[in-house]
């Protein structure tokens, strides 16, 4: 039986699994911070191919490609009605808060959301869908209150409304962030962890609710919460959306069906019309519509790296460039159903460079995307000659 304990003793904060042989240890910087966050459950049409084309040839789709991003008389095409997180800037739920620029990759996915060892998360959590919705994290501490998943645990009534939040009703998660969410010892300096939905999960991670969590070791961040020994991060969710098991599998074919009445809802794996909704994505992109990520040559490049609930087994292939990873270097990493890695790179190859799944069914189907290596941008020293 493992057997723990956490330690706070001034700044120092020491959690220790006794049984599982590690720890994680480190000492505080500044007082434990409340990060809070004003997240919303809102349903969206979400468009897989919003270039039109097929971005890593650079030209129109092919006929194997229009097995999926095609609309037809019975088939839903590229656009889906989903459910996703959205972070909005205040409890009100009035105005969206802007995604930055070098997160635009997140696509589909949550906000990302950031702690130290130590803090706390806090989640306004408000869901404006048709369904009832939750925010269930791993790796962070909860209580019952705050686990977003119902089951006959013997809690009371109290302790049960965030296992599905009404529609229209407002939640507020706590998840304090203990040693065990942070970096393991060797493991740098950053951990990474994910949050989705789990009220019913099959449906609701497929409908598209699912985000990131980034907890740093205490004090190895900078002021604005990125650990201070990395110059980027990225993040990526090897996601097979199996779209006949959202929740807006019906509300799909009727709104986005040439003939809805010609469609007929199949429930196994390799017929015609299930395939064609099985969406290998990127971040909810296919065939390179992901937003290209461009990185310098030199920079100390954080990628973390997951997946979702379904049969997922992907093989992310980095072209041009190797990762460290569970102490070697590699350009290929094995992931699994709800699988979350960190992968340190120090790119040397300037470039446009393609990553992608190297599963053949997955990468046939589209789950690629390109990354750029820009040159590294040497410093002149100027000097003041004399006459």
């Amino acid at each position: 039986m493992n057997t723990g304990k956490v330690v706070l003793a001034g700044s120092l904060i020491v959690f220790v699994t006794v049984a599982s042989g590690w720890y994680a240890q480190s000492r505080a910087s500044s007082a434990p911070t409340t990060h809070t966050y004003y997240i919303a459950a809102d349903e969206v049409a979400w468009d897989y191919t919003p270039s039109g084309i097929d971005k890593v040839r650079g030209q129109a789709f092919d006929d194997v490609a229009n097995m999926w991003v095609q609309s037809g008389p019975d088939r839903i095409g590229n656009v889906y009605l989903k459910a996703l997180y959205r972070e909005y800037t205040d409890a009100t739920f009035n105005t969206l808060k802007p995604r930055p620029p070098e997160w635009e990759h997140l696509g589909y996915l949550g906000p990302l959301l950031r702690a130290q060892v130590g803090d706390t998360i806090k989640v306004v959590f408000k869901n404006n869908g048709r369904f009832p919705f939750s925010m269930h994290p791993h790796g962070v501490f909860y209580n019952k209150d705050s686990e977003g998943a119902p089951y006959d645990d013997g809690t009371p009534d109290a302790a049960k409304v965030d296992d599905g939040v009404p529609p229209g009703a407002t939640h507020t998660y706590i998840w304090p962030v203990p040693g065990r969410a942070g970096p393991a010892e060797g493991q740098g300096s950053s951990a990474f962890w994910m949050y989705h939905s789990h009220t019913n999960e099959v449906k609701d991670v497929n409908a598209g609710l699912m985000g990131p969590i980034i907890v740093t070791a205490r004090g190895a961040t900078t002021e604005d919460g990125t650990p201070n020994d990395v110059d980027r991060e990225l993040i990526v969710a090897f996601a097979e959306i199996d779209e006949n098991l959202s929740w807006y599998i019906d509300d799909n074919i009727h709104s986005y069906a040439g003939d809805p009445t010609s469609v007929k809802k199949e429930h196994f794996f390799f017929e015609p019309f299930y395939n064609s909704n099985l969406m290998v994505s990127l971040n909810g992109f296919v065939f390179g519509n992901t937003p290209v990520m461009t990185i310098q040559q030199g920079e100390r490049v954080r990628w973390y790296i997951f997946s979702t609930t379904n049969f997922e087994v992907h093989a992310p292939h980095w072209h041009g460039n190797t990762v460290m990873t569970r102490n070697r270097n590699t350009d290929v990493l094995s992931l699994l159903t709800m699988d979350m890695f960190v992968a340190d790179m120090v790119p040397d190859n300037p470039g446009t460079w393609l990553f992608h799944c190297h599963v053949a069914p997955h990468l046939e189907a589209g789950m690629q995307m390109l990354y750029v290596v820009t040159p590294e941008v040497e410093e002149v020293a100027s000097e003041t000659r004399g006459g």
